[in-house]
């Protein structure tokens, strides 16, 4: 079922999209909160912090070199007690920092993304996950083996929440999260650019050890409990398993994409280590 070949164009040379891609967010100032999410925002992008809230109760080492970066930044922090913390993130651990943002940000745009990747691109694509723990936990993983961004439709998914971006531990920072109007189309197009678009599913006769995984991919992931949807489904390159050796019969789909980008990564660097780029 591959229809991957030699006829492939080159990543930054196929056609660019229709203009898929949606803001991240929109509407009123949105909270971000915790230590890793927020340091992360200091860090990147502290243009889009309105002010930033630390508990009056809490002065440690690692408050203070928080409130320190806010300092050289220029970001405005108010003192308020860990109460009114407290109402504004109700039942959540907030660690006595949060943050107010800027949630009129730019959309990220598929194409501009990949126009900047040197080298082969590696995409997550989600298709269809609703539930913001796992969200966060693969954009953590995307974050760490390297991928460059994360891919996911408009609707029947989860947006950018402060859940997220807590889970995410500063990767939501530093991978972008693309959201798309029509993920089928937005498959085709990745092909149209030269990506092999890769599909887990559980009953495919491939495993994921066996697939050709170093040159420019979208690994694309189905939703909790449902797996992918047909369309979806039926534009992926080829479909893969992970291999399972215990009684489980399938994997949390922030666990599969761990598995799947360290392979990935794993062979990239295989690849890169056997044939070396000369200086």
């Amino acid at each position: 079922m591959s229809r991957r070949d030699g006829g492939r164009r080159d990543t930054r040379g196929g056609p660019r999209s229709s203009g898929q891609s949606i803001p991240v967010a929109s509407g009123a100032p949105r909270l971000v909160y915790g230590f890793h999410a927020v340091g992360a925002r200091l860090r990147q992008r502290p243009e889009s912090i309105l002010e930033l809230f630390a508990a009056s109760a809490r002065r440690d080492p690692r408050m203070q070199s928080l409130l320190d970066v806010a300092a050289r930044q220029g970001v405005r922090v108010s003192d308020v007690s860990p109460e009114r913390l407290d109402g504004m993130l109700p039942g959540i651990r907030h660690q006595g920092v949060a943050c107010s943002v800027d949630a009129s940000e730019r959309a990220l745009d598929l194409d501009d993304v990949l126009d900047s990747v040197e080298g082969d691109p590696l995409l997550l694509v989600l298709d269809g996950v609703q539930d913001p723990h796992n969200l966060g936990a693969c954009l953590r993983s995307a974050d760490a083996m390297g991928a460059h961004a994360v891919v996911a439709p408009k609707d029947r998914a989860v947006g950018m929440t402060p859940v997220v971006e807590k889970v995410a531990s500063g990767a939501a920072e530093t991978t972008p999260y693309v959201m798309v109007t029509n993920l089928a189309r937005t498959l085709v197009e990745l092909q149209e650019r030269g990506l092999y678009v890769v599909g887990l599913a559980g009953e495919a006769d491939t495993d994921l050890h066996a697939a050709p995984l170093s040159g420019p991919l979208a690994l694309v992931l189905g939703a909790e409990g449902d797996g992918l949807r047909r369309l979806t489904r039926e534009r992926c390159d080829a479909l893969v398993r992970v291999p399972m050796s215990g009684s489980v019969e399938s994997l949390n789909v922030s666990v599969t994409a761990g598995i799947c980008l360290y392979e990935a990564a794993r062979q990239r660097r295989a690849a890169s280590a056997k044939n070396p780029k000369k200086t």
